[in-house]
C-alpha cells in the first residue's frame, strides 16, 4: 500500500516526489487543483475558494475543527485561504486565494477546450 504524510492523501509507495518536482500534468487532466506543498483537491468538489481573514471565516475554520471536518494542508505555515467543498468539508491552504482561483480557472479552461 503507501503512506498519508502529514497533512497529505495517502501516495503508493514507489511513487514519492519531491516537493520540488512539478507536476508532470496528469494532475490537471485528471480534474485536481494544486492547493500547495505536494497537496491536490478534487477540483469538482470546490465549492468556494475564500480568504481567511474575516471573523465568519475564523468561525467557519473553528466550527469545522470542533465537527472533525477540518483538513489543514498549510504544512505548519500561515494559512492564506480556505477552501470549501461540496461534502461540506473546510481545507487550511498556504497559498493565496487569488493564485488558487486562477490555478482553478485555468484547470476549468483546460478541460473545456
Amino acid at each position: 500500500m503507501g503512506h498519508a504524510p502529514k497533512g497529505g492523501m495517502a501516495i503508493p509507495t514507489g511513487q514519492q516526489r519531491s516537493f520540488s518536482e512539478k507536476p508532470k500534468g496528469d494532475a490537471m487532466r485528471s480534474g485536481l487543483l494544486n492547493i500547495g506543498f505536494g497537496n491536490y483537491v478534487a477540483a469538482a468538489r470546490v465549492t468556494a475558494i475564500v480568504n481567511p481573514a474575516s471573523s465568519p471565516m475564523r468561525r467557519l475554520r473553528e466550527d469545522a475543527r470542533a465537527e472533525k471536518r477540518l483538513i489543514d494542508a498549510t504544512q505548519g505555515r500561515k494559512t492564506r485561504s480556505i477552501i470549501i467543498t461540496d461534502s461540506n468539508h473546510i481545507i487550511l491552504s498556504g497559498i493565496q486565494a487569488e493564485t488558487l482561483g486562477a490555478r482553478f480557472s485555468a484547470e476549468e479552461d483546460d478541460n473545456a477546450g
